[in-house]
């Protein structure tokens, strides 16, 4: 058992917590909590550190069968988790290296394009939803908040795992190419001339969402064949980026039928 936080594995851990470039050097990053454990691929699962208090629970040792664990004083694991509420069980797991064209594959693809987003909770939930509605890849912008921030991947809800990904170095480079394979772009924003359920959608699509405080950027939004908005009441100028993308994406798959 593991009962010093100054173990180099512990200290490992923290580094990979607290800076992308670690967790980037290392190719891995970190997942908490057993409904993460659970459907973490087999063959990406890396290592695993449970509590003491979770060792010694019996409905968990079914959980470690044929799982290369270490077992961790309860005082140490809550140093190295990322909760206020720790379920005893954190995971090493190795990252995930998409190609651009792994976004766009299928006969209909439905892309989110994410420039600038910041809020770790807003790109967690982002992937979330995009699971559920149907979506078949998401590109972000290389100034947009890192994926494999445990406050993003815990808002994922094991949505990473599934979902396709692209952090591009040049994303209007990747827009304009998308642009000549036939996928429209609709960029939410306030200059919209038509609500966003007056398109259609049942055809090659992205939806373009910019930064948070922000919006997207000019040069972005002039790429976009279609300028969408959301109608508001009230003053409310704007909703959380993690909200309009929701309502762009469920509108989309109501759309399709599916």
């Amino acid at each position: 058992m593991i009962t010093s936080s100054s173990n180099n594995q512990i200290k490992n851990i923290i580094q990979l917590k607290k800076k992308s470039k670690e967790r980037n050097r290392q190719d891995v990053f970190l997942v908490e909590g057993i409904k993460m454990f659970r459907e973490v691929p087999r063959e990406r699962l890396e290592k695993v550190y449970v509590s003491a208090g979770f060792y010694q629970n019996p409905q968990h040792m079914q959980l470690l069968t044929n799982v290369d664990y270490e077992v961790v004083s309860d005082s140490v694991f809550d140093t190295i988790s990322d909760t206020r509420t720790p379920q005893g069980i954190l995971c090493l797991v190795k990252q995930f290296h998409y190609e651009r064209k792994d976004l766009t594959k299928g006969e209909l693809p439905l892309c989110m394009v994410l420039e600038n987003l910041q809020d770790p909770g807003n790109l967690g939930t982002i992937f979330r939803t995009a699971e559920g509605a149907g979506v078949t890849g998401i590109l972000l912008s290389r100034d947009s908040v890192d994926l494999y921030n445990p406050k993003v991947i815990r808002s994922t809800m094991g949505s990473v795992y599934r979902m396709p990904f692209y952090y591009a170095d040049d994303l209007h480079a990747v827009l304009r190419e998308w642009k000549t394979q036939g996928i429209a772009l609709y960029a939410a924003h306030l200059k919209g001339k038509h609500t966003y359920d007056c398109e259609d959608y049942r055809k090659p699509s992205a939806f373009l969402i910019g930064n948070e405080s922000q919006g997207l950027t000019e040069e972005t939004a002039s790429l976009a064949n279609h300028y969408i908005r959301i109608p508001m009441s009230g003053q409310v100028e704007s909703l959380n980026a993690a909200v309009a993308a929701a309502i762009l994406m469920y509108e989309a798959r109501r759309q399709k039928g599916t």
